[in-house]
């Protein structure tokens, strides 16, 4: 490894970093409505940064909502054409009282770098730009490949608006392979490949009962309590085993392949380990008969996540609310459609429905499953690259998460997606104390310029 961009990465780290930290200090969180202006700093600081180490047509889209940010490099001919993708919104950063330092002052650690978005996905994000940062200075403002870069800056809700661009200019951004760097490394020091994500679908079950909010004493007993209709709807949705009790939901679901099974035995998971530093529970639970890596890589999922509505605050107010809502999402595997798989999870919630009260089921936004196959030559050409700089052979797996962009890229512009991500299971994504090991960032940089020369060798 002495080609002359990682030379220059290297002399330039220490700059590299103090960039990052800016970019950690704008509070981009594209779900509020009072951070949009963040989000939109955000956006033109990257575009601003892109133009300065030599990208070309920079320029910030504006869409109905968050603006997407585009710039390419084109000049070499013959070679092929990456389109590097990552998001600069991040999640809100509550519960405020369990982070250790503030959410957007990044702050360094033993070795990690802690803020919100540090590796979800503004540091990794920010790797692909540096790393053409130093192929670009470094080699008289050429590329070794062709670049495109979008950014987007909806991808924590939803992504509708890259999906619409994507699906409405794919002239704009056409290309032999993706890059995204938005996914974890299997252990510390295990470079490696995710090649599966889990689909997504969102929804939000509304219910209600009276016209108004009503006084519990004066009313409780003859009138319907949508928070009741809720629980009784949703402890119906799966079994004390955790298993999905949608009729036909798990009809289309495709097994992983027996070698595949395999591969997944020999990666070094404590499942021990995995509970109590992890997920800090007295026990896992989940479908029996498999796996803990199947459960949370291949099989669906039902989740609540949240049921806003009635009285919260300090004290007590009886109060039966007049409506309130249901925030559950299905994770799911291939072959499962998201509108099918909806379409079931609303029909038997319809049928659910308990007495006086009326339902509104929503879908919110929603993506298919992806496998990507392991015999591309952008695939083999990622895994001698991280050879290099790892100096050890690449795992293969797959996320329980979802990336919908990545089957965005393979359905309208017929490309796979390389997903090379850099992040440690335990760096608190979407979580408190955030964080991304600094050496990562490092080594995903070089890790990215490797990959880039490869192809073009």
């Amino acid at each position: 490894m002495s080609s002359a961009a990682i030379e220059y990465a290297r002399s330039n780290y220490p700059r590299f970093l103090d960039e990052l930290k800016t970019l950690l200090r704008i509070p981009s969180v594209s779900t509020l409505p009072e951070h949009k202006s963040d989000v939109l700093a955000a956006a033109q600081w990257l575009a601003a940064e892109l133009t300065r180490i030599g990208m070309k047509n920079v320029e910030v889209i504006a869409t109905p909502g968050h603006p997407l940010v585009y710039a390419d490099w084109l000049n070499a001919t013959g070679k092929p054409t990456c389109l590097c993708y990552g998001h600069y919104d991040v999640q809100p950063p509550d519960p405020l009282d369990e982070w250790k330092s503030q959410p957007f002052e990044p702050i360094e650690r033993n070795g990690n770098l802690y803020a919100r978005g540090a590796v979800d996905d503004k540091g990794q994000m920010y790797m692909h730009v540096k790393a053409l940062e130093a192929l670009l200075k470094s080699c008289n403002s050429k590329l070794p490949i062709n670049i495109r870069v979008i950014l987007e800056g909806e991808e924590e809700v939803g992504g509708e608006q890259i999906a619409r661009f994507v699906r409405e200019h794919p002239d704009r951004l056409q290309a032999d392979f993706a890059l995204v760097s938005d996914t974890d490394m299997f252990a510390s020091e295990l470079p490696t490949l995710c090649v599966g994500l889990r689909g997504m679908i969102y929804t939000e079950i509304g219910a209600r009962g009276a016209k108004t909010d009503l006084h519990s004493g004066m009313y409780g007993g003859a009138v319907p309590n949508p928070f009741i209709a809720l629980a009784q709807i949703i402890a119906r949705l799966k079994d004390s085993a955790g298993r999905i009790l949608i009729p036909g939901f798990y009809d289309a679901v495709k097994s992983p392949s027996a070698d595949e099974l395999k591969a997944w035995q020999t990666l070094p998971f404590d499942e021990e380990h995995y509970r109590l530093t992890e997920v800090g529970s007295s026990r896992l639970t989940g479908e029996p008969g498999f796996s803990v890596l199947e459960r949370t890589w291949a099989r669906p999922t039902l989740d609540v996540h949240g049921m806003p509505g009635g009285f919260t605050g300090a004290g007590a107010k009886t109060v039966i609310p007049a409506k309130a809502v249901a925030k559950v999402s299905m994770r799911l595997v291939p072959d499962q459609k998201p509108q099918q798989a909806f379409a079931q999870y609303k029909t038997y919630v319809e049928a659910l429905k308990p007495d006086g009260i009326e339902l509104d089921i929503r879908l919110i936004h929603s993506g298919e499953a992806i496998v990507i196959g392991t015999d591309n030559l952008y695939i083999q050409a990622a895994t001698r690259a991280l050879k290099k700089v790892w100096n050890k052979d690449t795992v293969f797996i797959r996320s329980g998460g979802s990336i919908p962009i990545v089957g965005d890229f393979e359905r309208h512009l017929k490309i796979p997606t390389v997903m090379m991500g850099f992040g440690l299971p335990d760096d608190n994504i979407h979580a408190p104390n955030e964080k991304f090991h600094l050496a990562n960032f490092y080594r995903g940089i070089e890790s990215i310029i490797e990959f880039f020369e490869e192809l073009a060798g």
